[in-house]
């Protein structure tokens, strides 16, 4: 890892409760430096309320001491597609984390954010895994002590809709079916998507050209980005069933980050 990045101070408005506070925050960035590992972090005495790991190569969340500090976690923009058990072990008072722009496929590979208890703020946005069937109800189930889920507030009608839909003996198989994880990683190794070889077939070409053509808007047009990444092809996601139940109600207003 790279010599220590120069430590910033500076204020920042911190969103809590839904009103805006302002604090004084120690932060620490590292970014755009091609860090593929998170190590060495002992070296700063756990001095840092926040940590900015953005626009690097790390592929897998983990590698951290204890840091009682730390509360901000800016992990976007990297390749991370697997995250670390153990995380509340070394960063129990971690309140937000981004992931925002990361290689996260499988829902079960969210699992180990659960353990993160104080865990209040938390982005996936463009990841593959966002197009997961039920991505949003089973994140809100299975990390409960998230109030904002990718800038827009949780509503307690989803709560209740992820716990009718994985509560039980049937929702516990439901859940247990859909979080598959991706298989073992090693790091230096390619990413899951690297591993997919050949082209698509001549149908499923003609699929996603029929899917681009009709795209009215940029939001579909990402969406056929993330459903490409993943590995699925719009004409078949469509065929394989109803609308994904991840794509819940809009928050009445979006929630600003202000870490």
């Amino acid at each position: 890892m790279k010599a220590l990045s120069q430590i910033t101070v500076q204020y920042s408005y911190y969103f809590q409760d839904f009103s805006f506070i302002l604090i004084f925050v120690v932060f620490f960035p590292s970014t755009g430096y091609k860090i593929p590992v998170i190590e060495n972090l002992g070296a700063t005495l756990d001095q840092f309320d926040a940590i900015d790991f953005s626009d690097n190569e790390i592929r897998k969340l983990d590698g951290f001491p204890l840091l009682r500090r730390l509360k901000t976690l800016l992990v976007n923009n990297n390749r991370i597609c697997r995250i670390g058990e153990g995380l509340d072990q070394a960063l129990p008072c971690l309140t937000e984390l981004i992931l925002t722009n990361n290689s996260l496929v499988e829902l079960g590979d969210l699992d180990p954010l659960a353990s993160l208890k104080s865990l209040t703020y938390l982005s996936i946005l463009r990841n593959p895994v966002t197009n997961k069937k039920h991505y949003r109800l089973y994140v809100i189930y299975k990390v409960p002590q998230v109030r904002v889920l990718d800038f827009q507030k949780v509503k307690l009608k989803e709560r209740q809709e992820a716990e009718k839909m994985f509560k039980g003996k049937r929702g516990a198989q439901l859940a247990k079916d859909i979080a598959r994880r991706s298989k073992t990683f090693n790091p230096g190794a390619g990413l899951p998507t690297d591993k997919k070889k050949g082209g698509p077939s001549a149908g499923d070409v003609e699929a996603i050209k029929n899917a681009i053509a009709n795209a009215s808007t940029l939001a579909e047009v990402e969406r056929l980005k993330g459903l490409l990444q993943s590995g699925q092809i719009p004409g078949r996601e469509r065929r394989s069933g109803p609308s994904d139940e991840g794509e819940e109600e809009m928050e009445d207003g979006t929630v600003t980050n202000g870490s």
